[in-house]
């Protein structure tokens, strides 16, 4: 990418475009005016460099975004092999960064003064107070932000996964980088010349695959997610002093309405997530039933804005990192997390959503990511583009997927239990489906078997429920795509003596928990501890029935703070 100001920064062949995003260079790189600069003076301090000096390096996590009062200084990316390649060259009033510098993780690139340089530093703290403190500033600098992180993610900066296109736990670790909006790339060991290159000298067998090549030049061999998460300098750290006014267990649309309400006024927050935001609707490859959202937005860039929100007011957002124990001492909530760590807290917010349904058919968890499939996203779309693929469902989420599936694939075949979509999809996705040359629609059926080849998905026995009696038919196809509603993620909640309804969800109000209990409409039988969103009883599965919850439970939690307040002021 090129800085709108100085298009002889370099030349074509040693820098990579932003293809998509040209058009917008103006808002990526935006040249401050001395008014802004003022402004932002309040919340900075300054700090000089010499030529040569790096500002801040890859890997490392830097001191946060810095504004250039005078001088030079040229950002580079550097790949897992130590070669650079120059991304942009910044002069007086740019400001150097992206959303690392209001998260304060580590730095994906590299900055590296070409003259002597004095600049303006706001630390993440400070940078959120000013964007808040002026907002038109506060729009350039998060804008820029954001659309430098995308820039970053087109040009596939961040590690590269060697490993097989199909496998189930390279196309995992692809997703995880994704839903979190980390730039990575992913070159096919098996016929990309790339992968010659970078395999040449390093020993691996079968099962070190996937190999990820990190930026520091580290390589990890099959790692998982966490794993993956913890080199990246993505876990936190957390001071075990501190205690939130709130802490979230979900960042799906639920909590992050959470956060970002609390956290704008002025709550001390932390959202937990053991995988990505936005929870289930992340996975959606198009909402169109949300309201003020006239073209659709998929669940994806719903759930970044929602995320972006929450970091700009200052919620505290730790993911990957499970929440595996609450317990409830001395009138405060202590969470023993995943990695040994421990949050105090004085309320808690469940928003743990549910977890995907999986058939009761015999030897199924063989099958298990490989070639079943619970979400369609783009890294499923190329996986079965030009391919046979049969999905299972026939609710809202099942309609999004078979209307995304059937770009890529040849042909979908949709099976559902019920006599028609009428009683469980809405009608703008019927009628769409029903226009889909290449999406056909099975009734009266159920899966009850899967059949391998190599150990990967091969074809399926459907047994039709006709009027006649039943009929068993095999299906060709490595495909298998599954929407068949959710359980809730309530096992973790076993020993914290939270009341859960005959289906494991949890049960909130008066009226559900006692109609002796005094708690408040969205509080568990646990007094300070919240629950919302599809983990609540009784909740509609709906977006914007979650974000609903996460608005209307944080009135309840200031109610429940003071309250909670009451004895200390009277003592």
């Amino acid at each position: 990418m090129i800085d709108a100001d100085d298009t002889s920064a370099s030349s074509p062949e040693s820098e990579p475009p932003f293809s998509s995003l040209e058009h917008r260079r103006h808002q990526m790189f935006p040249r401050l005016s001395s008014t802004q600069i003022q402004s932002a003076r309040r919340f900075a301090r300054r700090k000089s460099f010499r030529a040569g000096d790096l500002v801040f390096e890859t890997g490392r996590v830097d001191e946060g975004l810095h504004i250039l009062l005078s001088g030079c200084v040229r950002i580079f990316s550097r790949d897992p092999r130590g070669r650079t390649t120059l991304v942009i060259e910044h002069h007086d009033g740019h400001f150097m960064g992206e959303m690392v510098q209001l998260t304060g993780k580590p730095s994906l690139v590299d900055a590296i003064a070409v003259t002597d340089c004095d600049t303006l530093v706001l630390k993440p703290e400070q940078l959120r107070a000013l964007i808040i403190a002026d907002a038109q500033l506060g729009e350039h600098i998060m804008r820029a932000l954001i659309l430098r992180r995308l820039g970053l993610i087109e040009q596939g900066l961040g590690p590269i996964i060697v490993g097989h296109a199909d496998d189930a736990h390279l196309v995992r670790l692809q997703g995880f980088l994704r839903r979190n909006a980390y730039p990575s790339t992913v070159i096919d060991a098996s016929n990309d010349s790339e992968a010659v290159r970078f395999l040449a000298g390093l020993t691996s067998k079968p099962d070190d695959f996937p190999l990820v090549f990190c930026p520091d030049g580290s390589v990890l061999r099959a790692p998982d997610e966490a794993e993956l998460a913890t080199r990246l300098g993505l876990v936190p750290t957390f001071c075990a002093s501190q205690c939130y006014d709130i802490a979230i267990i979900g960042a799906g649309p639920a909590g992050l309405a959470t956060a970002v309400y609390a956290a704008s006024e002025g709550l001390s927050v932390v959202v937990f997530d053991r995988r990505a935001p936005g929870g289930q609707a992340g996975a959606s490859a198009r909402i169109e039933n949300y309201l003020g959202f006239p073209t659709g937005i998929t669940g994806q860039a719903l759930a970044a804005r929602a995320f972006q929100q929450a970091l700009k007011f200052g919620a505290h957002v730790a993911i990957p990192t499970a929440v595996e124990r609450i317990e409830r001492t001395s009138g405060k909530f202590a969470l023993a997390l995943s990695d040994q760590q421990c949050v105090r807290a004085r309320a808690v917010v469940v928003a743990s959503g549910a977890a995907y349904r999986k058939p009761c058919v015999p030897g199924f968890e063989r099958f298990d990511g490989r070639g079943i499939y619970y979400w369609a996203s783009p890294i499923e779309a190329r996986i079965v583009r030009g391919h046979d693929v049969v999905l299972i469902g026939g609710g809202n989420s099942a309609g999004q997927a078979i209307v995304f599936l059937a770009n890529f694939a040849r042909s979908v075949r949709v099976l559902i239990r019920g006599h028609s979509l009428e009683a469980s999809m809405s009608r703008y996705l019927i009628d769409r489906i029903g226009a889909l040359q290449n999406v056909s629609i099975c009734a009266n059926c159920t899966l009850e078997a899967l059949e391998a080849s190599q150990g990967c998905l091969e074809r399926i026995h459907v047994r039709h429920r006709e009027a006649g009696g039943e009929v068993i038919e095999l299906i060709e196809t490595q495909h298998l795509f599954l929407f068949i509603g959710a359980d809730p993620k309530t096992d973790w909640l076993t020993s914290s003596g939270v009341q859960l309804d005959e289906r494991g969800f949890v049960m909130t109000g008066q009226s559900e928990v006692s109609k002796a209990s005094s708690c408040l409409p969205l509080e568990t039988n646990v007094p300070g501890l919240f629950a919302i969103g599809d983990v609540r009883s009784g909740a509609p599965k709906r977006v914007a029935a979650a974000v609903g919850d996460g608005a209307a439970v944080v009135g309840q939690i200031h109610a429940w703070l003071n309250q909670d307040a009451e004895p200390s002021r009277a003592s």
